[in-house]
C-alpha cells in the first residue's frame, strides 16, 4: 500500500469540506478555508487560461470576469453540457475539474471516502468513476451517506459516549433533524461482532428559525429557544443517552443557552462543522487496515450477508470476508490473489443476519492443473450482479515464470438471503 493521504470529502450542492489523516497525531485533521471555516464552496471557473475554484472562483463572479459554473453536482448527475466560452464541457468533466483543484496538495491518494447527503447508486458510480481518473485504486474509494459518517466518527471516541445511544442533531436554517445511533439486538452474527445503525428519529421545519439570522432578534431567539428546548425532550423521551452532537450552519448564532443545557444534563455535548468529513476520514483508514471491521453499520440498503473463505492474512489464519455485511451491494466487486496449498475445492462460508443462518458453498478446483504446494496462484474474484445475487470467479494466474496463466476458471453464482424489508428484525 502506497504511503499517500488518506482522504474524507464531504460533498454537498453548495459545498466541499477535505479530512486527511494525520499520521503523527493518528486522527484526521480538516483543511482550514480561512480561520475556522472548512467549507470550500462549489463553485469552479476559469479566466483566460487559469482555472479558479472554491473561494477564487467566488471572486471572478464578484469582478465579473471569465466564466463560473454553479450547481456542479445536480448538473453533473443531470449529464448536462455546459458552454463556457468557446468552449463545451460535460458538466461532469468540471466536477472532477473542481476535485482535483480542491486536492492538489495531496499528490498521492491511497484512500478516498466521499461523504454525502443521501447516497444513490448513480452518485456514488459518478464520485468513484472521478476518483479513479485521479489516479486512486478502485478498492480504496468508498461512498457513504451522513449517517454512516457520524457512525465512523463515534466508533474512534471513547467507548462511553456512544455505551447507550448517541444523538445528532443537524440544523439549517429552517429544519432540524435529530438521529439516533443504537446498537442492534446483541447475539447477531454469533455475537462476535457489535452491529449499529443510525435512525432518523424526528424533524421540525421551524420558522422561529428564521428571526436568529443573519441577525439575532433576541425576542423571537427566545422562542426558537424554548421550540428546540421540547423538540430535544420528545427525541430524548425514555431513551438513554450518553452523547450529544450538534452540527449545521444553524448552530452558529448562540441562539438556544436553554435548549444547551437540556443537552448538557448527565450527557456530553459536542458542537462542530467537521463531523462528516472526519468521520469519512476515519471510515478510509478503517477501510485500508482493519481486515474485520468491527463494529459494523447497518442499515436498510446495506448488505446483510456475508461471504467468508478460509485464509491466512499476514500470518494469521482467519476467516476473511470476500463479501462483507455492512456493505452496499454495489461496492463489493473485487479481486484478490492467493496461494495455495493442495486443495482440490475453495469452501465458503455465507451467513445471513436476517435469516440468522450458516451455510456451506463449495467452488470445485478438480479441473486445474495440479502443482507443487504454494505454487498454484489464483485470482478470486466478486461481482455482484444485484443485492441478492454474486458470481464469484476463480481463476489460474500462474507462478511468476515457473508456470504461465492458463485458461482454467470455475464460476460459482451464490444466492443472497437479503434484507426483504425484514431490516427492522435485527433491532
Amino acid at each position: 500500500m502506497g504511503q499517500g493521504s488518506m482522504i474524507g470529502y464531504e460533498i454537498t450542492e453548495k459545498m466541499c469540506q477535505i479530512s486527511y489523516y494525520n499520521d503523527q497525531q493518528s486522527e484526521p485533521e480538516t483543511l482550514e478555508v480561512d480561520s475556522d471555516n472548512y467549507q470550500i464552496p462549489l463553485l469552479v471557473g476559469r479566466l483566460r487560461d487559469t482555472w479558479a475554484y472554491g473561494k477564487e472562483a467566488k471572486r471572478l463572479v464578484t469582478i465579473k470576469e471569465g466564466f463560473v459554473v454553479t450547481r456542479l453536482l445536480e448538473r453533473s448527475l443531470a449529464g448536462e453540457k455546459i458552454d463556457c466560452g468557446e468552449e463545451t464541457y460535460d458538466a461532469v468533466e468540471l466536477l472532477s475539474k473542481f476535485i482535483q483543484l480542491s486536492l492538489q496538495q495531496f499528490p498521492e491518494i491511497s484512500g478516498i471516502v466521499f461523504s454525502v447527503p443521501e447516497l444513490t447508486e448513480e452518485l456514488a458510480q459518478m464520485l468513484r468513476g472521478i476518483a479513479v481518473r485521479m489516479g486512486v485504486e478502485k478498492q480504496h474509494i468508498f461512498i457513504q451517506d451522513y449517517k454512516e459518517s457520524f457512525c465512523n466518527y463515534l466508533f474512534y471516541q471513547p467507548k462511553e459516549l456512544w455505551q447507550y445511544d448517541a444523538a445528532l442533531f443537524c440544523c439549517d436554517r429552517n429544519e432540524i433533524k435529530a438521529f439516533m445511533l443504537r446498537r442492534l439486538k446483541p447475539g447477531l452474527g454469533g455475537g462476535k461482532t457489535t452491529f449499529v445503525t443510525v435512525d432518523e428519529v424526528a424533524s421540525a421545519h421551524m420558522k422561529e428559525l428564521a428571526a436568529v439570522y443573519p441577525v439575532l432578534n433576541e425576542d423571537k431567539a427566545k422562542e426558537a429557544d424554548a421550540r428546540f428546548c421540547k423538540f430535544i425532550q420528545s427525541v430524548f423521551e425514555k431513551r438513554i443517552v450518553s452523547s450529544v452532537f450538534l452540527t449545521g450552519e444553524g448552530f452558529e448564532n448562540n441562539w438556544y443557552p436553554k435548549s444547551l443545557r437540556v443537552l448538557c444534563n448527565g450527557r456530553r455535548a459536542f458542537i462542530g462543522n467537521n463531523l462528516y468529513s472526519k468521520g469519512a476520514c476515519y471510515t478510509a483508514f478503517r477501510k485500508m487496515y482493519m481486515h474485520i471491521e468491527n463494529p459494523v453499520y447497518l442499515s436498510a440498503s446495506k448488505l446483510t450477508d456475508q461471504i467468508t473463505v478460509n485464509m491466512r492474512v499476514n500470518g494469521q489464519e482467519m476467516w476473511y470476508p470476500i463479501v462483507s455485511w455492512g456493505a452496499q451491494w454495489y461496492e463489493c466487486n473485487n479481486q484478490w490473489e492467493v496461494l495455495v496449498e493442495d486443495l482440490d475445492s475453495i469452501e465458503l462460508h455465507v451467513e445471513s443476519l436476517v435469516q440468522g443462518s450458516l451455510r456451506n458453498e463449495v467452488i470445485s478446483l478438480e479441473k486445474f492443473p495440479k502443482r507443487a504446494e504454494y505454487s498454484m496462484r489464483l485470482q478470486i474474484e466478486t461481482l455482484l450482479l444485484d443485492e441478492k445475487t454474486c458470481k464469484i470467479t476463480v481463476r489460474d494466474v500462474g507462478f511468476g515464470e515457473f508456470f504461465l496463466p492458463t485458461d482454467f476458471h470455475a464460476e460459482k453464482i451464490i444466492h443472497l438471503g437479503g434484507n426483504d424489508g425484514k431490516f427492522g428484525s435485527l433491532s
